[in-house]
């Protein structure tokens, strides 16, 4: 005679209802009504907001650089889960703690701290030849400040599960560093860290508090995307901003789908 296994929370049918009836009240509505919205623009117009060279600019700023961000916080994020996972050290928890402070610190205050630091007469940007402030690397720097917790914290829970009794086995069998990493922490690793990757990504698209004040908003130089969105509600354009939202969101979905199918592809079978 069979068990019958009981479960925590209730039955498929009365979650998977709940599930759709919450996923499309707070995202498939508000989505759909932003693409309904947008429908205003005849198709001339669609043509001309794309043709514009403002709109292309800002496009390829934010994309760009919340790219650069990810992947910049890609290596250092790998590191410092590392070192918070594999060492023991005095103030290691505190470090631990300050990796969650871009989530509880407000993102506008950030971007002031940033900018005071990193301005050319700043504390830190008064000692470079370069500008950092207001020119595309010091948004770069916003939003590695802002998205760094997502991949430690990603990374932080594969790490602590690979055991190390495998690395040290590698080891005597005469395996070198190299052949360590890349034949037994790699493949462990890198789903959780496209995981990271494409949330860091997706949210340094559309950041925004952090940015507006480092960015120094100068049009086809330090124009981001959600600046663009904002130029255009002040002007009482609701449907042409309403269209860039869309095209953010459709270029990031093509993107993070692209990273979403990819990570499939490497998941070890088990």
């Amino acid at each position: 005679m069979s068990r019958r296994t009981s479960s925590v929370i209730p039955g498929f049918g009365l979650t998977l209802g709940f599930t759709l009836t919450y996923l499309a009240l707070i995202v498939l509505i508000p989505l759909g009504a932003m693409f309904l919205f947008s429908l205003q623009l005849s198709a001339d117009q669609w043509w001309a907001l794309l043709n514009n060279r403002q709109l292309q600019f800002s496009l390829k700023l934010s994309f760009g650089t919340a790219l650069a961000a990810a992947l910049l916080n890609g290596i250092l994020g790998t590191i410092i889960a590392w070192v918070l996972v594999r060492y023991t050290f005095p103030g290691r928890r505190i470090i631990d703690a300050m990796v969650d402070m871009p989530f509880a610190l407000p993102t506008a205050v950030a971007g002031i701290a940033l900018t005071a630091l990193y301005a050319p007469n700043g504390l830190i940007g008064s000692l470079f030849p370069f500008k950092i402030a207001y020119t595309p690397l010091g948004i770069t720097l916003a939003l590695v400040f802002v998205t760094l917790p997502f991949v430690v914290r990603t990374l932080q829970p594969v790490l602590a599960d690979i055991p190390k009794e495998v690395e040290e086995a590698a080891a005597c069998l005469g395996a070198k560093p190299l052949q360590v990493f890349r034949h037994i922490l790699l493949p462990s690793l890198l789903p959780a860290w496209l995981t990271g990757f494409a949330l860091a990504f997706a949210r340094g698209v559309g950041e925004y508090g952090s940015v507006v004040f480092i960015a120094g908003n100068i049009p086809l130089k330090t124009e981001i995307l959600p600046l663009l969105i904002v130029s255009k509600l002040d002007q009482y354009d609701y449907p042409s901003a309403t269209a860039i939202g869309v095209i953010m969101l459709v270029v990031s979905f093509i993107l993070l789908l692209l990273i979403n199918i990819l990570q499939r592809r490497i998941q070890p079978k088990i």
